[in-house]
């Protein structure tokens, strides 16, 4: 199966493409494509999605998937918009 694993960071984008077994897991991709090693993330906050959508480290991949490395929001974004609705108000 061909897949791909995707991560953005501090103006920095990795872009992997990988030939996995099936029956792949997203953890397996991940360590697999060699990402984390040169992303300066903390693997404690990170989370996972195949094409935007959140999943579990133990999801099983399937042909085509594209695995992206989410990091958590730098703020809320709802308290974002407040904000901006003040300072036009």
């Amino acid at each position: 199966m061909r897949i791909e694993v995707a991560c953005v960071a501090a103006g920095r984008e990795e872009l992997a493409s990988l030939d996995v077994a099936p029956g792949t897991t997203v953890a397996d991709a991940v360590a697999q494509s060699g990402i984390l090693a040169r992303v300066p993330l903390h693997r404690e906050t990170i989370g996972y999605a195949i094409f935007g959508h959140h999943v579990a480290p133990s999801a099983v991949l399937a042909d085509g998937d594209r695995v992206e490395i989410t990091r958590p929001l730098a703020c809320d974004p709802k308290l974002a918009r407040r904000r901006r609705a003040t300072r036009q108000a």
